[in-house]
């Protein structure tokens, strides 16, 4: 075994002196050393192992009154140190949570964001014997809370209902100071929700083709309202306009344009299902197609944007939990099978149905792919209509 040079001189810690060793080995030898050097102090050889007088890991060890010497570990043992080590993170997530945790919304109390956080968030306490607390971070479309969490302690302590504008749309929009992939886990997309595109009542559009057809006759001057820049709705308005090949004139609104619609202001309007489902089952909108690839529970006789002659075409609004990256896996498991038996609960689906959503229920991995999926797919649509902040 080649040793340091420094090794001689006794200026060189025991762990640092095994050329080869990594950081995942000496850690248990470690533990290993403190383990069995037990009852004698000094240099008892007890089974293969010289026992240490360690300080912490990777501090100076010493046989007493000698030169350093090299912890020997038989595999036997270094396999019985490294499963000592693994039952830490089971150990630590059965006694987790030990406080109230906190739930960051990255949107106004009272918003579809807030209403399903607390839901979950409830439903969390009552499991888990601890409060969950909804802590509401508004701005930059939900982004700040993200980056708050994200800024966190991974520690199962700060977790993060986002809704997938702020994941997967602002931040190709926008600067923001986390990277969705990077500095967060995902643990479950949970719950998703169709946009629909609404018109008045007595609007002569009724169906898309009727508006393709419209927008054609006026490059630009058909206008159509969204909740905002850079909503899912939005997206999904200019995601069809460049597979239609025609364009037309956003006007963002701060929440819900639905009686500008009516009153005929706005020709064509899009919402999420929940905000739009009321008006249109009372037939004050009709409406003439869903974004989702499937017909949306909550509305089944209207047709998707796919159905209409645009094979493919899909656009959600969803919702997910994220924590901190680095959150041990043993919580985020246990996290995200707890948000599985809220989604499974009959009472809750019903709730759900009632505001438009329908259950989703990924795993950590899906909810990953998901995003790293729809960062491109939402950035190519962003720079191809010059989608910018305020327009």
């Amino acid at each position: 075994m080649w040793r340091h040079p420094a090794w001689r001189t006794g200026r060189l810690a025991p762990a640092a002196a095994t050329v080869g060793l990594s950081r995942s080995l000496v850690a248990p030898m470690c533990m290993a050393g403190a383990l069995v050097a037990s009852g004698r102090r000094g240099g008892q050889r007890r089974g293969g192992l010289v026992t240490l007088a360690f300080s912490r890991c990777g501090g100076q060890g010493r046989e007493e009154g000698n030169a350093p010497m090299i912890p020997i570990l038989t595999r036997r043992r270094v396999a019985a140190a490294a499963a000592l080590c693994g039952l830490a993170a089971p150990a630590r997530a059965q006694a987790w949570p030990a406080r109230p945790v906190r739930l960051v919304v990255g949107f106004t109390a009272g918003s579809s964001t807030d209403i399903t956080a607390r839901i979950f968030a409830q439903a969390f306490s009552q499991a888990w014997g601890q409060p969950v607390v909804v802590e509401n971070i508004p701005g930059q479309g939900g982004a700040i809370g993200v980056d708050r969490v994200a800024k966190s302690a991974p520690d199962g302590y700060s977790l993060m209902w986002a809704g997938n504008g702020a994941i997967t749309i602002v931040p190709t929009l926008q600067q923001v100071g986390f990277d969705p992939l990077k500095d967060l886990v995902s643990v479950c997309a949970t719950l998703g929700m169709a946009s629909v595109f609404i018109v008045a009542r007595d609007s002569p559009f009724r169906t898309l083709a009727d508006v393709v057809a419209a927008a054609k006759a006026r490059p630009g001057g058909l206008a159509y309202g969204t909740p905002g820049v850079g909503t899912p709705q939005h997206i999904a308005v200019e995601m069809l306009s460049r597979q239609a090949g025609i364009r037309m004139e956003h006007v963002p609104y701060r929440g819900a344009n639905l009686s500008d619609v009516m009153n005929g202001v706005l020709p064509l309007g899009v919402q999420n299902a929940g905000a739009a489902i009321p008006f249109v089952r009372e037939g004050q909108l009709r409406g003439i197609a869903v974004s989702s690839l499937a017909r949306a529970a909550a509305l089944p006789e209207l047709p998707t944007v796919a159905e209409q002659g645009f094979p493919g075409f899909e656009a959600l609004s969803w919702f997910g939990l994220m924590a901190p990256a680095g959150t041990p896996r043993a919580i985020v498991d246990k996290v995200q099978a707890e948000a599985m038996r809220v989604l499974a609960d009959g009472d809750q689906q019903m709730r759900f149905a009632q505001m438009g959503l329908e259950p989703m229920g990924t795993t950590p991995e899906a909810m990953h792919a998901m995003i790293a999926r729809d960062l491109p797919k939402w950035a190519k649509v962003i720079a191809e209509a010059g989608i910018a902040p305020g327009r």
